[in-house]
Protein backbone atom coordinates (compact mmCIF):
# COMPACT_ATOMS: atom_id res chain seq x y z
CA UNK A 1 0.00 0.00 0.00
CA UNK A 2 3.04 2.43 1.01
CA UNK A 3 4.22 1.78 -2.47
CA UNK A 4 1.21 2.57 -4.48
CA UNK A 5 0.61 5.59 -2.17
CA UNK A 6 4.24 6.87 -3.13
CA UNK A 7 3.40 5.94 -6.99
CA UNK A 8 0.29 7.66 -6.85
CA UNK A 9 2.28 11.18 -5.24
CA UNK A 10 4.36 10.80 -8.52
CA UNK A 11 1.32 10.71 -10.83
CA UNK A 12 -0.14 13.72 -9.34
CA UNK A 13 3.01 15.16 -9.72
CA UNK A 14 3.07 14.78 -13.73
CA UNK A 15 -0.77 15.60 -13.88
CA UNK A 16 0.84 19.31 -13.09
CA UNK A 17 2.97 19.24 -15.92
CA UNK A 18 0.21 17.80 -18.26
CA UNK A 19 -2.33 20.68 -17.00
CA UNK A 20 0.24 23.29 -18.40
CA UNK A 21 0.35 21.82 -21.49
CA UNK A 22 -2.94 20.76 -22.48
CA UNK A 23 -4.00 24.23 -21.54
CA UNK A 24 -2.09 25.85 -24.60
CA UNK A 25 -4.69 24.01 -26.31
CA UNK A 26 -7.49 25.63 -24.92
CA UNK A 27 -5.84 28.97 -25.28
CA UNK A 28 -5.53 28.31 -28.70
CA UNK A 29 -9.15 28.20 -28.87
CA UNK A 30 -10.57 31.02 -26.71
CA UNK A 31 -7.61 33.50 -27.94
CA UNK A 32 -6.55 34.68 -24.44
CA UNK A 33 -4.63 33.16 -21.95
CA UNK A 34 -7.00 34.89 -18.98
CA UNK A 35 -9.84 33.32 -21.25
CA UNK A 36 -8.66 30.01 -21.35
CA UNK A 37 -7.43 30.46 -17.39
CA UNK A 38 -11.08 31.11 -16.34
CA UNK A 39 -12.41 28.12 -18.25
CA UNK A 40 -10.04 26.24 -16.71
CA UNK A 41 -10.45 27.15 -13.18
CA UNK A 42 -14.45 27.21 -13.93
CA UNK A 43 -14.24 23.28 -15.21
CA UNK A 44 -12.16 22.60 -11.96
CA UNK A 45 -14.33 24.21 -9.24
CA UNK A 46 -17.39 22.31 -11.22
CA UNK A 47 -16.14 18.91 -10.93
CA UNK A 48 -14.59 19.26 -6.99
CA UNK A 49 -17.81 20.90 -6.05
CA UNK A 50 -19.58 17.31 -7.36
CA UNK A 51 -16.67 15.56 -5.82
CA UNK A 52 -17.27 17.48 -2.23
CA UNK A 53 -21.06 17.09 -2.81
CA UNK A 54 -20.77 13.19 -3.11
CA UNK A 55 -18.52 13.09 -0.28
CA UNK A 56 -21.29 15.13 1.56
CA UNK A 57 -18.31 17.93 2.84
CA UNK A 58 -20.20 20.85 1.33
CA UNK A 59 -21.75 21.57 5.26
CA UNK A 60 -18.52 22.61 6.40
CA UNK A 61 -19.14 26.15 4.82
CA UNK A 62 -21.06 26.52 7.05
CA UNK A 63 -18.08 27.50 9.69
CA UNK A 64 -17.04 30.15 6.86
CA UNK A 65 -17.96 32.91 9.21
CA UNK A 66 -15.41 31.90 11.95
CA UNK A 67 -12.33 32.07 9.21
CA UNK A 68 -9.77 34.85 9.10
CA UNK A 69 -10.37 36.70 5.67
CA UNK A 70 -6.97 35.81 4.97
CA UNK A 71 -6.95 32.17 5.08
CA UNK A 72 -9.34 32.66 1.89
CA UNK A 73 -7.24 33.44 -0.41
CA UNK A 74 -5.27 31.12 -0.66
CA UNK A 75 -7.33 30.67 -4.31
CA UNK A 76 -5.72 33.64 -5.78
CA UNK A 77 -1.97 32.11 -6.46
CA UNK A 78 -3.65 29.70 -9.11
CA UNK A 79 -4.94 32.33 -11.66
CA UNK A 80 -1.14 33.19 -11.76
CA UNK A 81 0.13 29.80 -11.67
CA UNK A 82 -1.70 29.01 -14.73
CA UNK A 83 -1.54 32.05 -17.19
CA UNK A 84 2.10 31.70 -16.50
CA UNK A 85 2.39 28.42 -17.84
CA UNK A 86 0.18 29.32 -21.12
CA UNK A 87 2.49 32.24 -21.44
CA UNK A 88 5.92 30.49 -21.08
CA UNK A 89 5.65 27.21 -22.30
CA UNK A 90 5.43 27.77 -26.16
CA UNK A 91 8.49 30.81 -25.44
CA UNK A 92 10.81 28.08 -22.83
CA UNK A 93 9.74 25.32 -23.43
CA UNK A 94 8.35 22.92 -21.40
CA UNK A 95 11.30 21.60 -19.21
CA UNK A 96 12.74 25.09 -18.61
CA UNK A 97 8.99 26.69 -17.73
CA UNK A 98 8.87 23.98 -15.15
CA UNK A 99 11.97 23.79 -13.79
CA UNK A 100 11.52 27.56 -13.19
CA UNK A 101 8.45 26.86 -11.44
CA UNK A 102 10.29 24.37 -9.58
CA UNK A 103 12.53 26.55 -8.48
CA UNK A 104 10.60 28.98 -6.81
CA UNK A 105 8.35 26.49 -4.98
CA UNK A 106 11.39 24.93 -3.72
CA UNK A 107 12.67 27.82 -2.15
CA UNK A 108 9.44 29.44 -1.47
CA UNK A 109 9.28 26.20 0.54
CA UNK A 110 12.78 27.42 2.03
CA UNK A 111 11.43 30.48 3.22
CA UNK A 112 8.30 29.27 4.69
CA UNK A 113 9.94 26.47 6.83
CA UNK A 114 13.15 28.47 7.83
CA UNK A 115 11.66 32.19 9.10
CA UNK A 116 7.89 29.19 10.57
CA UNK A 117 5.78 31.92 8.26
CA UNK A 118 2.10 31.53 7.58
CA UNK A 119 1.80 29.17 10.65
CA UNK A 120 4.13 26.52 10.04
CA UNK A 121 6.75 24.99 11.91
CA UNK A 122 10.25 26.83 11.56
CA UNK A 123 13.14 24.87 11.07
CA UNK A 124 16.59 24.81 11.18
CA UNK A 125 19.09 25.48 8.13
CA UNK A 126 20.65 22.22 7.28
CA UNK A 127 24.02 20.91 5.34
CA UNK A 128 21.59 19.25 2.81
CA UNK A 129 18.95 22.23 2.08
CA UNK A 130 22.14 23.92 1.51
CA UNK A 131 23.30 21.05 -0.64
CA UNK A 132 19.76 21.03 -2.50
CA UNK A 133 19.12 24.47 -2.93
CA UNK A 134 22.84 24.93 -4.94
CA UNK A 135 22.29 21.67 -6.97
CA UNK A 136 18.17 23.61 -7.95
CA UNK A 137 20.13 27.02 -8.90
CA UNK A 138 22.91 24.69 -10.73
CA UNK A 139 19.90 22.94 -12.09
CA UNK A 140 18.22 25.19 -13.47
CA UNK A 141 21.18 27.53 -14.94
CA UNK A 142 22.31 24.60 -17.17
CA UNK A 143 18.48 24.56 -18.15
CA UNK A 144 18.28 27.73 -19.12
CA UNK A 145 21.88 28.17 -20.75
CA UNK A 146 20.83 25.24 -22.54
CA UNK A 147 17.53 26.57 -24.34
CA UNK A 148 18.79 27.68 -26.98
CA UNK A 149 20.47 24.47 -28.12
CA UNK A 150 16.81 23.04 -28.04
CA UNK A 151 14.93 25.59 -29.66
CA UNK A 152 13.19 24.26 -32.36
CA UNK A 153 13.19 26.52 -35.32
CA UNK A 154 10.54 29.13 -35.53
CA UNK A 155 10.44 29.45 -31.55
CA UNK A 156 9.99 33.06 -30.26
CA UNK A 157 12.57 34.93 -30.21
CA UNK A 158 13.35 37.22 -26.86
CA UNK A 159 15.65 40.01 -25.64
CA UNK A 160 17.94 40.15 -22.95
CA UNK A 161 15.45 42.21 -20.88
CA UNK A 162 12.40 40.35 -22.42
CA UNK A 163 13.78 37.05 -21.46
CA UNK A 164 14.86 37.82 -18.14
CA UNK A 165 11.05 39.01 -17.29
CA UNK A 166 9.96 35.65 -18.35
CA UNK A 167 12.40 34.10 -16.34
CA UNK A 168 11.76 36.36 -13.08
CA UNK A 169 7.45 35.06 -14.08
CA UNK A 170 8.09 31.62 -14.31
CA UNK A 171 9.96 31.52 -10.60
CA UNK A 172 6.92 34.01 -9.16
CA UNK A 173 4.53 31.62 -10.21
CA UNK A 174 6.09 28.58 -8.92
CA UNK A 175 6.79 30.69 -5.67
CA UNK A 176 2.82 31.34 -5.16
CA UNK A 177 2.49 27.52 -5.33
CA UNK A 178 3.85 26.67 -1.49
CA UNK A 179 2.31 30.01 -0.33
CA UNK A 180 -1.14 28.76 -1.52
CA UNK A 181 -0.66 25.34 0.36
CA UNK A 182 0.34 27.31 3.53
CA UNK A 183 -2.62 29.31 3.32
CA UNK A 184 -5.25 26.40 2.39
CA UNK A 185 -3.80 24.02 5.26
CA UNK A 186 -4.25 26.96 7.59
CA UNK A 187 -7.95 26.95 6.27
CA UNK A 188 -7.89 23.05 6.05
CA UNK A 189 -7.49 23.67 10.51
CA UNK A 190 -10.79 25.58 10.79
CA UNK A 191 -13.15 23.49 8.00
CA UNK A 192 -11.93 19.94 8.92
CA UNK A 193 -12.71 18.99 4.92
CA UNK A 194 -10.19 19.25 2.98
CA UNK A 195 -11.85 18.98 -0.16
CA UNK A 196 -14.12 21.44 0.84
CA UNK A 197 -11.11 23.85 0.88
CA UNK A 198 -10.03 22.78 -2.41
CA UNK A 199 -13.71 23.66 -3.76
CA UNK A 200 -13.44 27.42 -2.35
CA UNK A 201 -9.64 27.81 -3.31
CA UNK A 202 -11.00 26.86 -6.78
CA UNK A 203 -13.93 29.01 -6.66
CA UNK A 204 -11.68 32.27 -5.75
CA UNK A 205 -9.00 31.39 -8.34
CA UNK A 206 -12.15 31.30 -11.26
CA UNK A 207 -13.73 34.93 -9.53
CA UNK A 208 -10.48 36.04 -9.70
CA UNK A 209 -9.48 35.33 -13.17
CA UNK A 210 -12.60 36.26 -14.50
CA UNK A 211 -12.57 39.71 -13.05
CA UNK A 212 -9.21 40.37 -14.59
CA UNK A 213 -10.51 38.92 -17.71
CA UNK A 214 -13.54 41.44 -17.79
CA UNK A 215 -10.81 44.16 -16.85
CA UNK A 216 -8.28 43.36 -19.44
CA UNK A 217 -11.34 43.14 -22.42
CA UNK A 218 -13.11 46.29 -20.85
CA UNK A 219 -9.57 47.77 -21.12
CA UNK A 220 -9.04 46.65 -24.73
CA UNK A 221 -5.71 45.02 -23.37
CA UNK A 222 -6.84 41.60 -24.30
CA UNK A 223 -9.42 39.63 -26.88
CA UNK A 224 -12.52 39.14 -26.48
CA UNK A 225 -12.88 35.04 -25.59
CA UNK A 226 -13.90 32.93 -28.87
CA UNK A 227 -16.68 30.26 -28.26
CA UNK A 228 -17.14 28.55 -31.39
CA UNK A 229 -13.22 27.01 -31.49
CA UNK A 230 -14.40 24.82 -28.40
CA UNK A 231 -16.54 22.50 -30.51
CA UNK A 232 -13.08 21.50 -32.74
CA UNK A 233 -10.89 21.45 -30.05
CA UNK A 234 -9.25 17.79 -29.41
CA UNK A 235 -10.69 15.92 -26.15
CA UNK A 236 -7.40 16.75 -24.10
CA UNK A 237 -7.58 20.27 -24.16
CA UNK A 238 -10.43 20.18 -21.89
CA UNK A 239 -7.87 17.92 -19.41
CA UNK A 240 -6.58 20.87 -17.61
CA UNK A 241 -9.58 21.10 -15.17
CA UNK A 242 -9.76 17.55 -14.15
CA UNK A 243 -5.73 17.45 -13.85
CA UNK A 244 -5.85 20.18 -11.35
CA UNK A 245 -8.49 19.24 -9.05
CA UNK A 246 -7.02 15.84 -9.14
CA UNK A 247 -3.51 17.21 -7.98
CA UNK A 248 -5.03 19.43 -5.67
CA UNK A 249 -7.40 16.06 -4.17
CA UNK A 250 -4.13 13.88 -4.12
CA UNK A 251 -1.70 16.18 -2.23
CA UNK A 252 -4.44 17.17 0.15
CA UNK A 253 -4.99 13.41 1.10
CA UNK A 254 -1.71 12.05 0.64
CA UNK A 255 0.59 15.22 3.32
CA UNK A 256 -1.28 13.31 5.97
CA UNK A 257 -0.60 9.42 4.54
CA UNK A 258 2.94 9.98 3.56
CA UNK A 259 4.31 12.99 5.09
CA UNK A 260 4.61 16.69 3.35
CA UNK A 261 8.60 16.05 2.60
CA UNK A 262 8.20 12.74 0.64
CA UNK A 263 5.03 14.40 -1.42
CA UNK A 264 6.44 17.57 -1.96
CA UNK A 265 9.35 15.64 -3.34
CA UNK A 266 7.37 12.91 -5.26
CA UNK A 267 5.11 15.76 -7.19
CA UNK A 268 7.69 18.03 -8.24
CA UNK A 269 9.89 14.88 -9.44
CA UNK A 270 6.72 14.22 -11.54
CA UNK A 271 6.34 17.13 -12.76
CA UNK A 272 10.02 17.71 -14.15
CA UNK A 273 10.37 13.99 -15.34
CA UNK A 274 6.88 14.99 -17.09
CA UNK A 275 7.62 18.32 -18.79
CA UNK A 276 11.06 16.70 -19.66
CA UNK A 277 8.86 13.87 -21.68
CA UNK A 278 6.65 16.02 -23.46
CA UNK A 279 9.29 18.62 -24.89
CA UNK A 280 11.57 15.88 -26.23
CA UNK A 281 8.66 14.06 -27.82
CA UNK A 282 6.28 17.36 -28.40
CA UNK A 283 3.56 16.00 -26.87
CA UNK A 284 -0.40 17.97 -26.96
CA UNK A 285 1.03 19.55 -30.10
CA UNK A 286 4.00 21.54 -28.11
CA UNK A 287 7.31 21.80 -30.44
CA UNK A 288 9.41 19.18 -29.99
CA UNK A 289 12.95 20.07 -28.04
CA UNK A 290 15.42 17.82 -27.95
CA UNK A 291 17.03 16.61 -24.33
CA UNK A 292 20.22 17.56 -24.54
CA UNK A 293 23.55 16.58 -22.79
CA UNK A 294 23.34 19.69 -21.32
CA UNK A 295 19.34 19.49 -20.69
CA UNK A 296 19.82 16.12 -19.17
CA UNK A 297 22.07 17.07 -17.05
CA UNK A 298 20.49 20.55 -15.83
CA UNK A 299 17.22 18.41 -15.24
CA UNK A 300 19.20 15.65 -13.24
CA UNK A 301 20.62 18.43 -10.79
CA UNK A 302 16.59 19.96 -10.25
CA UNK A 303 15.61 16.20 -9.20
CA UNK A 304 18.71 15.65 -7.03
CA UNK A 305 18.51 19.30 -5.35
CA UNK A 306 14.64 18.79 -4.79
CA UNK A 307 14.78 15.59 -3.53
CA UNK A 308 17.93 16.42 -0.66
CA UNK A 309 15.74 19.84 0.04
CA UNK A 310 12.93 17.31 1.54
CA UNK A 311 13.98 14.47 2.54
CA UNK A 312 17.82 15.11 3.65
Amino acid sequence: MHTALLAAALLVGCLLAVQASVNLQLNSAVGTPYGASTIQLGVATGLLTVLAIAAGALGALGKLPDVEAWQLLGGLASPLYITSGILLFPRLGALAAVGLFVTGQMFASLALDLFGLLGLERKDLSVGIVVGAVAVLAGIVVIIRGMKAAAPPGAPKMSGAGRAGWLALGIIAGGVLPVQGAVNAQLRAQLKQPITVAVISFAVATFTIAVVLLVLYATRKTPKPKIAPLKKMPWWGWLGGACAAAYVTGTFLLIPTIGAAVTIALTVTGQQLTSALIDHKGLFKLPQRSLTKERALGLALLIAGSLTIQLV
